[in-house]
């Protein structure tokens, strides 16, 4: 008998004997993630009157720029939301695609710029997801589109799976994570957009000259910084520089990643090219088909909580929370507070009372320059900006 096959048998005896001293009253259950001792938080209503409301950016002035799903800007600032004026026709708001995915540009103050990821459909018809690069009104009151940063990105009819976060990397390189569009090839094929975290030139769209596939004869495999993804919705950058990935999983395994250039992490709904279905049953990280994938640093099992984006929380401000990722759910309707692990990891998952189903579906979450945590919810209707201190 092997080594692996004695542990393994070990282990079910071990969790058999277990159970047995629960069932008599001589030990306790496992501590269910839900139960560890969650902080206390203050939530505030920053926003209302939104609608799906996907990402949200910080300008100079204190005011916050949100994007919502459904193709609209709006700005809030002192108390006040109102709208901001774009052409965003263009947009195809359709399942889960539309406006998304939100960045400031960190030369703002002095060029005005920020970006969005979104879908584009021309005279009805799905053509792509791109980046795209604004210019907002001094006033605020108007955003113009002034180019296409990056276009090409995989697009489903059905807007399944489009990703799409935008985030900054410690050196200044734009991060993008992208969705797999539901098509079953798309996450292992390093010359498709599709189930990738793309690094680019921030101002350009330029693939970064030391990308893993740099020297890639294809234009695509060249911007490509990971793959075998899914559905990565969040992306945070660790104080020590590391990048984070939280990704949705199909019926199970949400995941937390982190990410390695050049890693894959093992989603082949195509079963190593053999089928063109979307089998969704296959392991979120396929350890067994590709040996060398990366696993994940945290997994949800069963049920998924449809885990959307990743922030950081850094700052004396936040106590004992220095240093935790915040992880926000929309099905699970909760935020997830991920403390560092023993080994550089993450902890099982504390969830505060204060954001545990009392305002729905949780997608965005960003600090803001003061330090706080903004969260924006995605219900549908009189979606709000939530501020979330100690």
């Amino acid at each position: 008998m092997s080594a692996a096959t004695l542990i393994y048998m070990s282990g079910i005896r071990t969790a058999a004997l277990v159970l047995s001293l629960v069932a008599a009253g001589c030990a306790t259950a496992p501590p269910n993630p839900a139960d560890a001792a969650a902080p206390q938080l203050k939530v505030e209503t920053v926003a209302s009157g939104l609608e799906h409301a996907w990402d949200v950016g910080f300008l100079p002035d204190g005011s916050s720029l949100i994007s919502q799903r459904p193709g609209k800007f709006a700005l809030a600032s002192g108390g006040e939301t109102r709208e901001v004026q774009a052409d965003l026709a263009s947009v195809q708001d359709e399942g889960e695609g539309g406006l998304m995915g939100l960045l400031v540009h960190p030369d703002f103050a002095a060029n005005r710029t920020f970006i969005t990821c979104q879908t584009h459909q021309e005279g009805g018809n799905p053509v792509d997801i791109r980046l795209v690069n604004w210019r907002l009104s001094e006033d605020g009151s108007r955003a113009d589109r002034v180019s296409d940063l990056l276009t090409g990105l995989p697009l489903s009819s059905s807007g399944r799976h489009s990703g799409c976060r935008p985030e900054l990397g410690a050196d200044g390189s734009l991060l993008v994570s992208t969705g797999d569009t539901a098509q079953a090839p798309l996450s292992q094929d390093r010359t498709s957009l599709g189930g990738k975290v793309l690094r680019m030139n921030l101002d350009t769209g330029a693939p970064m000259p030391d990308n893993p596939f740099a020297g890639s004869a294809d234009p695509h495999e060249r911007l490509v910084y990971s793959y075998g993804h899914r559905n990565p919705q969040g992306v945070a950058l660790h104080p020590d520089g590391r990048v984070f990935l939280a990704e949705h999983g199909p019926d199970v395994d949400d995941e937390v990643n982190v990410l390695r250039p050049g890693g894959n992490y093992g989603w082949d709904p195509s079963r190593g090219g053999t089928t063109d279905e979307y089998d969704e049953s296959v392991p979120m990280t396929d350890l067994q088909r590709f040996p060398d994938a990366v696993p994940a640093v945290w997994s949800s099992g069963s049920p998924t909580e449809a885990v959307c984006a990743a922030e950081f929380l850094t700052g004396p401000q936040w106590g004992e929370l220095d240093g935790a990722l915040a992880v926000p759910a929309l099905k699970g309707s909760k935020l997830l507070i991920f403390r560092p692990g023993p080994d550089g990891g993450l902890a099982a998952p504390e969830i505060p009372a204060e954001l545990d189903n009392t305002h729905g579906r949780l997608r965005a979450a960003r600090q803001a320059p003061d330090g706080s945590l903004y969260v924006t919810t995605s219900n549908g209707t009189n979606d709000e900006l939530l501020r979330i201190t100690l």
